[in-house]
């Protein structure tokens, strides 16, 4: 199976002077908890709901003058849609991280794949394997 057959088509995302407040505002409404950051749907970085508290709320700046680029992480985890979803499931357990953004061959942002994602693709085993390995480091 291959990401895009699991994946959470068409993410959305937010350009590098979008403000963070307006992010915070998209991941409420969505029920997300991570939006890529991207120029002309190429991406850039990404910004958790962790991002926004610790390098913006715990710095205790003014929140309406953050624009994305000011909290966003720049070195940003992904996969490609054409990737085999078990080497998407290593990366990720490698990495620790709970969502990717997946990208095309030609580098443009075409969805997201999260946990959630893998739980319903996957067998019950890989995803308990996943959620295992992202969680670990909290322990």
């Amino acid at each position: 199976m291959q990401v895009r057959e699991a994946m959470h088509a068409e993410a959305e995302w937010i350009r590098p002077d979008a403000p963070v407040t307006d992010v915070a505002r998209i991941m409420r409404d969505l029920d997300i908890g991570a939006v890529p950051v991207c120029e002309e749907d190429r991406l850039i970085g990404i910004i958790t709901d962790r991002d926004i508290t610790c390098r913006a709320v715990a710095a205790d700046v003014d929140l309406s003058q953050l624009m994305a680029r000011d909290v966003m992480t720049k070195e940003v985890i992904y996969c490609r849609d054409t990737e085999d979803l078990q080497d998407a499931i290593h990366l990720m357990e490698d990495k620790r991280i709970r969502r990717a953004p997946v990208i095309n061959d030609e580098k443009k942002i075409v969805g997201m794949l999260s946990i959630g994602d893998i739980s319903h693709a996957a067998s019950q085993a890989i995803s308990g394997e996943i959620i295992k390995a992202v969680s670990d480091h909290h322990a």
